[in-house]
């Protein structure tokens, strides 16, 4: 006590190692209170445990050249895009986890103060195999015909859920200007009918600017993008395994 204060809590000397693997538990105990399914929480503890590995330090201690050195080392190896966008994902969902729920924490045991190192440099050159800003954007009329294509699918292909899970994706991002993360982290309850003349999606993890974090934002569905969803949603979606992920897998996974 100093003139009747008392003296702030010294933070708890953590070892870094230890700290992440119950930041780990965490995380994934989040996704189980959110109903992710059985299979979905062993896959994407795999996943982020190989992309911990392979980045070789702490999460909040990892630069954008970790981010470089790992998943270009992934595209060196042959790796598909998928593979590499899986572990740019997961890792970018820990640190998600990590801002929202361990940020004063880390900060205190550590000094360090969270920021994304996934960039517009290391994940444009390394996750993609091309690079939009170097291809002109389609026609109205070439994106028609890729819509009547997708619809003709439903039709015609082995599987009928997911030809039309892919085109109510596909009509998603078109419609709502979404980015591809941003929609494959879309929930079945973020769709929103009754709100607006044509209803809205609840995008949750809207990109943000620099280091900000996610920011929220609601889309109107506009251009007849209501009705896409209604129909997917009531009859496609029961289809797949339940799990909160709108555009699921056939393992109930965000595709």
């Amino acid at each position: 006590m100093i003139e009747g204060r008392t003296l702030p809590e010294v933070p708890v000397a953590w070892d870094p190692w230890q700290f992440q693997e119950l930041c780990v538990e965490a995380f994934v105990a989040s996704w189980r209170a959110r109903g992710f399914s059985p299979v979905t929480v062993d896959n994407d503890i795999g996943l982020l445990e190989r992309t911990l590995k392979a980045l070789g330090r702490p999460a909040w201690d990892v630069t954008p050249e970790d981010i470089d050195r790992v998943v270009g080392g992934l595209a060196v190896e042959g790796r598909a895009p998928s593979t590499r966008r899986g572990y740019v994902r997961i890792f970018k969902g820990f640190l998600r986890f990590l801002q929202a729920r361990k940020a004063v924490e880390i900060e205190a045991s550590f000094g360090v103060r969270l920021v994304c190192p996934v960039d517009e440099f290391n994940a444009s050159r390394h996750v993609g195999d091309d690079s939009p800003a170097l291809l002109p954007p389609p026609t109205p009329e070439r994106v028609e015909e890729f819509f009547e294509f997708l619809k003709a699918r439903i039709a015609t292909a082995r599987k009928h859920a997911p030809a039309a899970r892919d085109y109510a994706l596909f009509q998603t991002l078109y419609h709502a200007g979404l980015r591809s993360e941003e929609a494959s982290l879309l929930d079945c309850p973020d769709v929103h009918f009754s709100r607006g003349p044509f209803g809205k999606l609840h995008v949750r993890f809207g990109k943000g600017a620099h280091t900000s974090g996610p920011r929220p934002r609601w889309v109107p569905m506009l251009d007849q993008l209501d009705l896409v969803l209604r129909w997917f949603l009531d009859d496609v979606r029961g289809k797949f395994p339940d799990s909160p992920a709108l555009f699921a897998d056939e393992s109930g996974a965000r595709e």
